[in-house]
């Protein structure tokens, strides 16, 4: 089974960042060959609006089948608040807190991001995994992009 992945704008971004292009670029690659299925949300898309043609043109670069496409619901938003009240994360970082939730919410089976302040750090996954197991939901699993590539399958 292919692994589905939450991918946040990080590392679409990181596509053309000189620290992180190799490892982006090589994940987008095997999503390209269709080893992996990432799942965008339309947070991701709205943060991307005002990106650098160029960053834009890393999703437009992927099939229709390589993309499963989820939104900040209700559930999410009220997930997000959450991790805000047991002070996981500030206010000031909500869109990082929503990100955890959606894809918490989709069953992703993983996030990637470049994110290592507030999203990819061991601190931070285990409280975001306290508040989720506290409210019934999943462990999520949170890993930087070259953590993932080369691994295909469940």
């Amino acid at each position: 089974m292919k692994l589905r992945i939450y991918v946040d704008t990080s590392v679409i971004g990181g596509c053309y960042d000189e620290e992180f292009s190799t490892w982006s670029n090589r994940f987008f690659e095997e999503v390209r060959q269709g080893l992996k299925i990432v799942i965008i949300s339309d947070l991701t898309y709205a943060e991307l609006d005002g990106a650098p043609a160029n960053v834009k043109r890393v999703l437009n670069s992927l099939s229709a089948q390589c993309i499963e496409g989820v939104s900040l619901t209700q559930e999410a938003e009220n997930l997000a608040q959450s991790y805000v009240q047991e002070q996981v994360v500030s206010l000031q970082q909500i869109a990082d807190a929503q990100h955890i939730a959606i894809a918490t919410i989709a069953k992703a089976d993983l996030l990637v991001s470049w994110n290592f302040k507030q999203i990819v750090n061991l601190k931070q996954i285990h409280s975001f995994n306290a508040v989720n197991l506290k409210l019934g939901y999943p462990i999520l699993e949170i890993r930087s992009p070259r953590e993932v590539v080369g691994e295909e399958e469940v």
